[in-house]
């Protein structure tokens, strides 16, 4: 079982990464806030790993941070969300601002998330909000960053679905978000938002 790997980055997107370890290549599926922390192509990263073996598929789960892979493996204990869905869901929300939302019960913001809906939300809560006690460094409730209101919260998961990193993302949403007339109104703030960020 992989748990951890280093090596030279050869090449990586939002969603995964290409190591080069000592000869051998290792694709790794990854979320958009490991992403972020990654340093460009030919340097060293060291990765987390958790190893998903199936019948037909053996596939690499990278994370930049140790937190991160413990909640991942958390999601994957209930039912309804495999490897894929669990990465996808720390890519839509980092991580403890997911921990906050599922400790105060907060369907809401986890509704937001792709692929989350009202029954997976509940069933995220109900199986996990006792069992994260452990998720030491994560403060319990509070968002990591005041919400700007819906529309930006919208706005931001759009533009990190789209493959933006998450905190170029909030500061071009925040930036747009000064804007009174755009603020509240979702397509407005998008396409102020977008062109922030390029």
């Amino acid at each position: 079982m992989i748990a951890h790997l280093r090596g030279q980055i050869l090449s990586k997107t939002p969603n995964s990464v290409i190591l080069d370890c000592n000869g051998v290549g290792y694709e790794l599926a990854i979320s958009v806030t490991t992403f972020t922390e990654l340093g460009n192509e030919g340097t060293e990263a060291k990765l987390h790993v958790h190893t998903h073996v199936r019948e037909d598929a053996l596939a690499l789960f990278g994370f930049a941070e140790l937190t991160e892979k413990r909640l991942f493996e958390k999601l994957l204990t209930i039912s309804g969300i495999g490897p894929k869905l669990a990465i996808t869901v720390l890519s839509g929300i980092s991580a403890d601002r997911l921990v906050g939302a599922i400790r105060a019960g907060d369907h809401a913001t986890l509704t937001k998330i792709p692929g989350i809906g009202k029954k997976t939300a509940e069933r995220v809560v109900l199986e996990l909000k006792d069992k994260l006690d452990d998720m030491a460094g994560i403060a319990p409730a509070q968002p990591s960053a005041p919400s700007l209101g819906a529309a930006a919260d919208d706005v931001l998961s759009a533009l990190v679905n789209l493959g933006y990193p998450r905190p170029i993302a909030q500061k071009a949403v925040e930036t747009a978000a000064k804007d009174p007339t755009v603020a509240s109104d979702f397509e407005k703030l998008f396409r102020a938002a977008m062109s922030a960020v390029r």
